[in-house]
């Protein structure tokens, strides 16, 4: 019930002065990265040229299985973004038909409203994890709701409210809320744990802004995690899939957001599927935003135990639904040659819906 986030991202705004050189050199990239709309497309662009080039797997897997090194783990996470070989491309392209249970679409309930749903795409999600983005708007709409993508390149704050740059992040936040109210959607979807818990808490970074106080507080009331929405909505039938998963539960999605049974439920509407809850899956796995970066050593000691837990559970996949906890696990497997994949649990359900593209379309 500890508010252990808010407190912390305060407490790192505070000391950031006395922040030593990984932190300020942290702090100066995201503030480049994020200035202009046009270096995101050069950074995420050249990023997924070196990870299709597989560079970064090749970098991660050279060298011994154990404390790696910041640059070798960087490219490791670089690596671990690349779409899971085994699920290969979703049956449900093209045009899906309707969900078998079809939404009210004259709810007035946001839960289940059958209207536009708006999409996040999101900075990271959007320049390294595109393809759990289109997995998404395709389950989302499998589901009965229409989708619309809010424009690109829009940015949560999140990751500058983990460096201790809140006001930074409020100058996103603001951005991020007037968008959303031009697209006049009443809900907002998001598939990463730690943007969801950022966009909850506006109304708390903006408690003293007395023009965006209170559109904070209903911008945060119509954010939704996709797993939280998906899993008050009926949805169609699902394929078959025969795999042990293991969920491993994001610290932004259970702690911050109070969301512990929706994934796992969600994954459950999948017949045949195994889905074990890893030991202590609601420790963290080192991430924490950039952290696993800033503080390598106590990082590596978390996911150390955390790849422990992987190996002795047994499992083929993990599921979690925040790109630092994917990132930070797959870098983790790559470079101990654990044949394990990390996938966001709305992949799980895309690969398995039945309904085809209309062939005659």
């Amino acid at each position: 019930g500890v508010r252990y986030g808010s407190l912390l991202e305060q407490a790192r705004d505070v000391r950031k002065a006395a922040g030593g050189f990984l932190d300020t050199l942290a702090r100066l990239g995201l503030r480049l990265l994020f200035a202009r709309r046009s270096v995101q497309k050069v950074v995420w662009a050249l990023l997924r040229g070196l990870r299709a080039a597989r560079l970064p797997v090749l970098v991660a897997r050279a060298g011994t299985r154990r404390r790696p090194g910041r640059l070798r783990f960087a490219m490791a996470m670089v690596a671990a973004t690349t779409p899971w070989r085994e699920l290969g491309p979703s049956r449900s392209r093209g045009r899906l038909r309707p969900a078998a249970s079809p939404i009210d679409a004259a709810s007035q309930d946001l839960t289940v409203q059958g209207d536009v749903t708006a999409l996040l795409e999101g900075c990271v999600m959007a320049g390294l994890f595109g393809h759990v983005n289109r997995a998404t708007e395709r389950v989302v709409q499998a589901h009965g709701a229409r989708t619309m993508r809010l424009p690109a390149g829009l940015c949560c704050g999140a990751l500058h409210a983990h460096a201790g740059e809140l006001e930074a992040a409020r100058v996103l936040a603001r951005r991020l809320i007037a968008a959303f109210e031009d697209s006049g959607a009443p809900l907002l979807l998001t598939n990463s744990a730690g943007c969801g818990a950022a966009m909850k808490e506006y109304s708390e970074w903006l408690q003293s802004d007395s023009e965006y106080r209170e559109r904070a507080r209903v911008f945060s009331s119509r954010v939704k995690d996709v797993s939280e929405w998906l899993a008050g909505v009926p949805g169609p039938a699902l394929d078959p899939a025969h795999r042990r998963v293991g969920y491993d539960a994001p610290c932004h999605l259970l702690h911050a957001q109070g969301i512990a049974e929706e994934p796992l439920q969600l994954l459950a509407r999948i017949p045949g599927l195994e889905t074990v809850l890893l030991p202590r899956a609601d420790r963290c796995c080192g991430a924490a935003g950039i952290y696993g970066l800033t503080r390598r050593q106590l990082s590596e000691d978390i996911l150390e135990r955390k790849l422990a837990e992987i190996e002795g559970a047994a499992v083929d996949t993990i599921a979690t639904g925040n790109p630092g906890c994917s990132m930070q696990i797959g870098a983790g497997l790559l470079i101990r040659r654990v044949p394990v994949g990390v996938v966001h649990p709305v992949e799980l359900i895309d690969q398995q819906l039945t309904q085809r593209h209309d062939r005659d379309g």
